[in-house]
C-alpha cells in the first residue's frame, strides 16, 4: 500500500490542488503560540503536546483502520497524513523572480528577492548563487525526500512526526523550544540526508561525492543543510564564480536535474523494495 500511496501523491501534485487546501497550519500555529504565551510548558512538555500527542493519536487511528477492508479504509488517511507532511510552498517556483533578475544581469534585483522571497544573501554575486543552490537543495529535501524516506521506514505517523518537528524548528518564539525542536530534527535528518548523498553519487559524479561522503558520513555534528549543500554541489559540478546572466542558471537546471534523478531513483528502489517484500 505504501508504493501506491508514493504513486498517488505524485498524482495530486501533478493534477490537484489538494496539498493547498489541506497543507494549513493555523490551527498549530495558534497552539504553538498559546502554549509559549502562557510561558508555563517546559520545551519537552510542549512538544509532548504538539508533535508526539498528534502522532500517537494517527497510529492508533491506523491500527484500527488497517485491519479493515485490507487497509482500504486507511489508504485515504496514508494519503492526507503524507500530502500534510510534505514541505511547504513550490520550491521550484519560488526561485522563479530571482532567476528572472538573475537571467537581466541584475545583481542587485536578484539579491534584494533572494533576501525576500528565499531568506538568503551573499556578499557577491558567486556567493549569493551559491547559497540559493543550497537552498534548492536542501528544501527538495525536507520537503520530500525526507518526509518520504521515513514515511516508507515506519509509515505516515513518522512523516507527521518530521514536518511537526520542522513546523515548531521553523515557527517557535522561545530560544529553548526553538533548540530542543531542532535537536530532534536534527537526529530525524541524519540518515535521510546521507541516503540522498549516496542517491547523488549514483546519478552523479561518484568521485567527488564519495571523497565528500568519507568524510561527512559518520559526523554527528555537520547538518544537513551543510551536507546537502556540499555533496549537491560536488554531484552537479556546479562551476565556481559564476556570473549574472543566462550562463549562471546553469547550475541551478543541473541541480533541478539532479534532484529529478534521485528521486526516480528513490522511487525504483522502493517498488523493488515492494515487489521483493
Amino acid at each position: 500500500m505504501s508504493f501506491l500511496v508514493l504513486l498517488l501523491v505524485l498524482w495530486v501534485e501533478k493534477f490537484s490542488a489538494l496539498r493547498q487546501r489541506l497543507q494549513r497550519d493555523g490551527f498549530f500555529r495558534t497552539e504553538l503560540a498559546r502554549l509559549e504565551r502562557n510561558g508555563k510548558g517546559h520545551p519537552w512538555w510542549v512538544l509532548s503536546i504538539l508533535v508526539l500527542l498528534p502522532v500517537i493519536v494517527l497510529a492508533l487511528l491506523l491500527q484500527v483502520l488497517e485491519p479493515v477492508a485490507y487497509g482500504l479504509l486507511a489508504l485515504p488517511l496514508h494519503l492526507l497524513v503524507l500530502i500534510y507532511s510534505l514541505g511547504r510552498g513550490d520550491v521550484k517556483a519560488s526561485l522563479g523572480p530571482f532567476r528572472d533578475a538573475w537571467r537581466r544581469g541584475d545583481e542587485q534585483a536578484a539579491v534584494h528577492v533572494a533576501e525576500r522571497d528565499l531568506g538568503v544573501s551573499g556578499d557577491d554575486a558567486s556567493s549569493l548563487l551559491e547559497r540559493v543552490q543550497g537552498h534548492l537543495l536542501w528544501q527538495a529535501y525536507q520537503s520530500f525526500f525526507a518526509v518520504i524516506f521515513w514515511y516508507v521506514l515506519l509509515g505516515p505517523a513518522a512523516a507527521l512526526a518530521y514536518r511537526l518537528l520542522a513546523l515548531t524548528a521553523e515557527h517557535a518564539h522561545a530560544p529553548a523550544l526553538r533548540e530542543r525542536a531542532g535537536q530532534l530534527r536534527h537526529a530525524f535528518d541524519w540518515a535521510p540526508v546521507r541516503m540522498l548523498g549516496v542517491s547523488f553519487a549514483l546519478v552523479g559524479n561518484f568521485v567527488a561525492v564519495s571523497r565528500v561522503m568519507l568524510h561527512e558520513l559518520l559526523h554527528w555534528n555537520i547538518s544537513a543543510p551543510r551536507l546537502i549543500a556540499a555533496v549537491g554541489h560536488v554531484a552537479g559540478e556546479m562551476p565556481k564564480g559564476a556570473p549574472a546572466g543566462p550562463e549562471g542558471l546553469v547550475g541551478l537546471d543541473s541541480l533541478w536535474e539532479l534532484l529529478l534523478r534521485s528521486a526516480v531513483l528513490w522511487y525504483a528502489c522502493f517498488a523493488l523494495w515492494t515487489v521483493l517484500g
